[in-house]
Order: C-alpha cells, then sequence, then structure tokens
C-alpha cells in the first residue's frame, strides 16, 4: 500500500485510474487510491430526481448502456442526457470503456470496453468510499469536483452548483482547509459559488480553448493579464490545457508559454489537464519525459493524470 505524498507537485487522478479502468467507476477510483494520487477528480451533473452522479459528459451514451436499454429516450439531438432519468434507471445501465461515435475504443489498449461489471455512482456514494479508504488506509486523498456545464443546467432548471456545495459540506467539505477543490470552466458559476452560495472551499478556474465547446467563458481572455487578475480576485488557482502551459509541438517545442509565471505572479497555482500515458507526443514517448518538462521548465504545481502511479514514480525517483 503506497504511503508516498508527492508533497510540493500534486498529483490529481483525472476521473480516477482512468488508464487502467473505465472512468468514475468506484473501481477506478478505488485504484487510484490505492496508487497514492492525492486527489481524485469527480466531474458531476443531475439526475432527473435531483441526484448527484459522477459522470463526465450531459450525456450517457459514450461510457454507458444507456441506448440499448431505454431505446426511444434520446433527444432530437441523439444523446441520452442524465437529467432526463431518474436515479433507479440509472442504477440499471452498465459502465464501460467510453467510446467513439462509431462504437470504436476512445483508448484502444485500455480495459475491455466488453466488459460490464461498473454502474453509474453517485458523488454521495464515491465520497463515501473515499473517505472510507483515508480512514482504513490512514491516508488523507481528496477530492477534486467538478460540476460540468452549471449554466446549461440552470437553462434545465437545477442548481448544480448550489447542489454540489451543498454535499460537500454534508461530508465536511466546506472551507480551504479540507481536502476538496471545486472547478469549473464557468467563471460566472464559480463567482456564484464564492460570492452567493459563501463556499470557502478552494476554488479553481479552468481554461479550455474557446473553439472546443460552447461556454459563456471567454476562455482567450482567461489568459491574459487582465483574465488572470480577475481570477484572482476570487479563486485559488487556474486548470489550463496541457498545451497551454508549455509548446507541444512546432519548432517552438518544450518552451513555456509564459501562462504558469503569470499565474504564479497573481499567486494562483495551476494544476494542468490532462497527462496520459497513451497520449503523448511523438516527442515525448513516456510519462518521464512528460514529467522531465512540465515539472521542470513551466513549473505546475500539480496535473490531472489518467496514470497516476506513472507520475507517482517519477516523483518518487526525483525525491519529490
Amino acid at each position: 500500500m503506497p504511503t508516498h505524498r508527492t508533497g510540493e507537485f500534486t498529483v490529481i487522478a483525472h476521473r480516477g485510474a482512468s488508464g487502467y479502468l473505465p472512468e468514475h467507476t468506484l473501481a477506478g477510483a478505488a485504484m487510484a487510491h490505492e496508487m497514492g494520487a492525492d486527489y481524485i477528480e469527480q466531474d458531476v451533473v443531475l439526475t432527473r430526481d435531483d441526484e448527484l452522479i459522477v459522470l463526465h459528459d450531459l450525456y450517457l451514451d459514450a461510457v454507458t448502456d444507456v441506448a440499448d436499454r431505454f431505446r426511444g429516450r434520446q433527444r432530437d439531438d441523439g444523446h441520452y442526457y442524465a437529467i432526463d432519468f431518474d436515479l433507479a434507471e440509472i442504477r440499471t445501465l452498465r459502465v464501460h470503456e467510453r467510446l467513439k461515435v462509431n462504437g470504436d475504443p476512445a483508448f484502444p489498449g485500455r480495459f475491455p470496453p466488453d466488459t460490464t461489471v461498473f454502474r453509474v455512482p453517485t458523488l454521495r456514494e464515491e465520497i463515501a468510499l473515499i473517505q472510507g479508504l483515508n480512514r482504513s488506509t490512514g491516508r488523507d486523498v481528496g477530492v477534486y469536483v467538478e460540476p460540468k456545464s452549471p449554466a446549461w443546467h440552470s437553462r434545465e432548471g437545477k442548481d448544480l452548483m448550489a447542489e454540489t456545495v451543498l454535499l460537500l459540506a454534508e461530508f465536511g467539505y466546506r472551507d480551504r482547509g479540507d481536502r476538496a477543490i471545486l472547478q469549473s470552466f464557468d467563471l460566472e458559476s464559480l463567482k456564484y459559488a464564492r460570492h452567493e452560495l459563501n463556499s470557502d472551499l478552494t476554488l479553481v478556474q479552468l481554461i479550455g480553448e474557446n473553439r472546443w465547446r460552447e461556454s459563456p467563458t471567454d476562455f482567450d481572455y482567461l489568459r491574459t493579464e487582465a483574465g488572470l487578475a480577475e481570477i484572482a480576485a476570487f479563486a485559488d488557482g487556474i486548470g489550463p490545457w496541457l498545451p497551454q502551459t508549455v509548446d507541444l509541438s512546432g519548432v517552438n517545442f518544450g518552451k513555456t508559454t509564459g501562462l504558469v509565471e503569470a499565474a504564479h505572479r497573481r499567486g494562483l497555482l495551476v494544476h494542468a489537464y490532462t497527462l496520459r500515458a497513451d497520449q503523448l507526443p511523438a516527442e515525448l514517448g513516456t510519462i518521464e519525459a512528460a514529467m522531465e518538462l512540465l515539472a521542470a521548465q513551466p513549473r505546475l504545481d500539480g496535473v490531472f493524470t489518467d496514470h497516476p502511479d506513472q507520475v507517482i514514480h517519477y516523483l518518487e525517483s526525483k525525491g519529490y
């Protein structure tokens, strides 16, 4: 049983130990805990009956057998949205490895996608698992929660952020001294959590690419000095996409972009996403090579990773 704590560099298990077991399953969370991760990430959405479930997408298609079990319940865009199902219905689903639209595995070589022994957990169940393992192992692994698309949920008549903050408080996560971090791509939703819900949790503003998604947040602006200053006025850190912190292509490969340094000048921590052993630039090839670059030059404070064991092995070899 690893007792390693990474100290200055935070290892966040991205959707659990998702390089080895299907994302956002209790088995994956338990494996990440055993591997020694500092935090385990949970994406959360609401069901029709207002239960918080751990699921990366608003819809169930890519990681469950919902289309087989509830054929005809999709919306006009073809997706089966979690918000259209009660928890009792979602409990009947089987979770598998993420699939592309054409049915091929998103990450070939990972856990067999035709193995369906996993279920969709609730946030309550996952926190209970992590806290139980903390007690039985003597470790203190935290939760790193992202309410998915709060503005979309609001248009559906639900206050996802409020429900999330309330449940975290129920489990004892109320302020910055607790082992919980609340993250979101939605700037206004994080401000809402801080100023209207009066949450004193550690808040991290995620930063994506504007072309990735329809979003109420201007991510290009957030990477500017003015944007970082606005974040620093209410939040504790940023979560940028890895290529936003260091150039991973072209003639400037390996050169820092300056974003990490600018965030640090504002007192913001930087946790970048997502480091995957099976999705690395050819110039790097291994987690070890990637960490040599990311921990040394831009001096990240932590990283989200599908392979927490490999990141921790590197850190231990370097005396972190």
